[in-house]
This record gives C-alpha cells, structure tokens and sequence, in this order.
C-alpha cells in the first residue's frame, strides 16, 4: 500500500488575481482542476490513498479535493494549516500520522508532470536511499535553485545547502520526491520550514542518502503552472499535442469532448452558434458561444462560460464561468470571471 501527499497549501501569489478564486492545485486547466491530472498520475503509479494541506482558500481546496479522489476512487485525508503557512517541511509533518508507516510519494500541487511512478518507485527502492527526488535538465531561461549530484547520483547540495563535493552536476528538481519515514526524524517539532532548505540538508550533514533519480525530458512532460505565462502555456501544449496523456488515464480533458468537424474538441452540452473555428481549440460542457464567434488557434473556452456576439478569439484561454464581452477581438490573453483579462503577449 503506497500512500502520496499532494502539497496544496502554497499562496499563488505569482497568479494573482486568478488565485483569488482558485487555489494553483485547484486551477481549471481545460475544464478540470489540475488536481485530476496529479491524482491520476498517482493511481496509475500504484498509490492507495492521498493526503494533501490546506491553507489558502482552504474550503475551496478541500472540497476540491474531495470530489477529485471520489472521482478517482482514492480515500483521502486533510492537514488544515490554519495560522501561518508551514512550508513544504511543515506541510508534510502535518500528514505525519499518515504517511509514517512506509515509503511514500509528495509531489507539488501545482506542477503538471507527467511522469513514470511506478518505475520512480522501483528506481527509489532499488537505490536503498532515504528519500529521492526526482530531477531533470536545468530549463534554459529559468531561474531555478539547482540540485547537485555526484558521480553516483547522490544529492550532495540544494540551491546552495549540504556538504557539497568535487564534480557536481546540476539538475532541475520537478517536484516530486520519494521519502522513508526517516525524514521525519529531521524534521523541527514546529514551524514553518522547507523540505529541500532544512530538512534535506539536515539529512545530508548526517550522513543520510538522497538520491537524484534523473528522468529523459522528451518522454516525461513538466511544466510548472505557477505564473500566468506557464498556465497559459500548458492550455496551448494540450491542444498542440504537446502533453503525452499516458501517464494521465482517466484524466484526459478529450476524453469527454468529442472531436468536432473541424480541428476542435466540444462538450455535447457546448452551444455553439455557427461556430468558426480554425483551431486546435477546446469548449467545455455547458459553454455558450453566441452567433458570429471565431475561434483561432490555441484557444479554450471553459465549463459554463459564455462569450458574446462576434467576438473574435484568437490564442486564448477563457476560464470556467467567464463572461466574455462581443463584438471585440482576444488574443494572447487569458479571461477569467470577473472581468479579469492577463495579456500574454
């Protein structure tokens, strides 16, 4: 039995005012939460029950999270981080109880990775470390706190923590991680604190094992959606076929959106009045599109939205429950309710 925690207390601070409404795990991405891929990942990785934290807009979070695992048929448990946000160290020890009696899995709420659990997990076992982390090439452009390895692909510094070593090489972490019940002995009884800042090079400084488990960029897709240029680029990556689906079964946002005439998916629920759509686009159950609307490339139009007369939709990402004006060209731009438009380009 392999249980997961999925950290979903974080701020969304970069994502505002979007996540004013959603928390980042909650986000709607093609019509449902971001949680949905995350869970789905799990499952299919062998995970058996999930737990996550709540802090920002924790009602929100947590309903969420409770309709997603009824969903996916997993049971799950809630640390309420009321107060002061715990960190990702301090979120974990809220989940204590529950994750103590074996190996488990964390990943971050607000990554979408497509990744091979099930071979992480072999990898994490067969290397008899203490906990691993799972990392990939440094993205070019990005600000990343690295994560070096040595020669034997132990973690001996991250973002500039731990004993170090000769002939390091540097890797971006993605958020996942294997764990022992071990950490927990490193952890402070209370406080915030950072799993990759505190408690990890705690381990090290004892003479612990944190693996690197290093994956192949083109097979597993990443993509971290915490500012609203990485969200809206996740939207665009699906419809371009960019996102390999496998490792979310039962998570695809196609799966109940036929594919139309043209090069676009629909809900059958989706009104669409005389819809002209080049695409690759995407319309979700319940949306209306009133008469004259174009659709262009890289464009999404989310459950319950509804976009007025002759508006012009071009490499745009409408959110769940937006109204959106006629008679007006969008492009590059996300819209969500409440009149909120992100230019994007």
């Amino acid at each position: 039995m392999v249980k997961a925690m999925v950290l979903c207390a974080g701020l969304g601070t970069r994502l505002r005012p979007l996540t004013l409404r959603w928390p980042k795990p909650a986000m709607p991405l093609l019509g449902q939460p971001l949680l949905r891929y995350a869970l789905a990942t799990l499952k299919r990785g062998g995970v058996t029950a999930v737990g996550i934290n709540t802090h920002h807009l924790p009602e929100v979070m947590e309903a969420t999270a409770q309709a997603e695992c009824a969903r996916a048929g997993l049971p799950l448990s809630v640390s309420r981080e009321e107060g002061e946000i715990q960190g990702t160290g301090g979120g974990i020890r809220g989940l204590r109880d529950f994750l103590r009696d074996d190996t488990f899995v964390v990943l971050n709420g607000d990554v979408l990775f497509g990744c091979d659990l099930a071979g992480i997990l072999a990898a994490h076992q067969a290397s008899g470390a203490d906990a691993t982390m799972v990392l990939g090439p440094l993205p070019e452009g990005e600000k990343y706190n690295p994560v070096e390895l040595d020669f034997s692909h132990r973690v001996r510094r991250i973002a500039g923590h731990g004993p170090g070593g000769d002939r390091l090489t540097a890797w971006h972490f993605t958020g996942a991680h294997v764990m022992s019940p071990a950490v927990f002995d490193f952890m402070s009884a209370s406080g915030a604190e950072d799993i990759n800042h505190h408690v990890y090079p705690r381990m090290l400084a004892k003479g612990l094992t944190i693996h690197g488990h290093r994956i192949d960029p083109f097979a597993h897709y990443w993509s971290d959606l915490g500012t609203p240029a990485r969200y809206f680029a996740a939207h665009r990556d699906l419809l371009f076929g960019q996102v390999g689906l496998g490792p979310f079964a039962g998570a695809s946002p196609f799966e109940d959106t036929p594919r139309g005439a043209g090069n676009w998916w629909a809900h059958p629920t989706a009104q669409l009045s005389n819809l002209r759509a080049a695409g690759p686009a995407w319309f979700g159950k319940g949306c209306v599109l009133e008469e004259g609307v174009t659709a262009g490339s890289g464009t999404s139009v989310g459950p319950g939205a509804h976009v007025g007369q002759g508006a012009m939709l071009n490499r745009t990402v409408v959110l769940d429950g937006a109204e959106v004006e006629g008679g007006q060209l969008y492009e590059d731009c996300l819209l969500a309710p409440g009149g909120v438009r992100i230019a994007l380009g």
